[in-house]
């Protein structure tokens, strides 16, 4: 399946819905650190439901460790500044889809790491900042999912 990465996130429930959505879908989620909230803030939970026990979450004390985890496989970074379209890669299974922090997203600096193999866009319309962390994250995960057939849907 894939794996969805926050770098840094900042906002509990943001994190709680997506616990509940790679719950749905097969998904791997990598929180690292530091992390803006605590994980077992009543907001997070809340927004996970019952769902905790169905993901799959791994925290990582800094990036270098994530991609020690998750390497070699391919990052994509999403990011508004991109010119490529998030539905113009085609996925494949272990792919990492990498999201930055509430508000700011991933900074220059993270964004030119060696280990991202592209950085991508989900559009917009013109005028608008970018999309929530949890709603992003979720489309982009169901389009790589849907690439994939589903595999494992029901």
């Amino acid at each position: 399946m894939f794996n969805v990465l926050f770098y840094s996130p900042r906002i509990a429930p943001n994190t709680g819905n997506a616990i509940r959505m790679v719950a749905g879908t097969g998904a791997q989620l990598h929180l690292v650190e530091p992390l803006g909230f605590d994980l077992s803030e009543p907001k997070l939970r809340r927004a996970g439901l019952d769902y905790h026990d169905l993901a799959s979450v791994t925290v990582h004390p800094s990036l270098p460790a994530a991609w020690s985890a998750l390497l070699p496989a391919r990052v994509f970074a999403f990011t508004a500044h991109a010119r490529t379209r998030f539905t113009d890669i085609a996925y494949r299974p272990g792919d990492v889809l990498m999201f930055g922090p509430e508000p700011t997203g991933l900074d220059a600096e993270t964004l030119a790491d060696e280990h991202i193999t592209a950085t991508v866009r989900i559009p917009m319309l013109a005028g608008r900042r970018s999309l929530n962390l949890s709603n992003a994250a979720a489309v982009a995960t169901y389009e790589a999912w849907r690439q994939q057939g589903f595999a494992g849907a029901v």
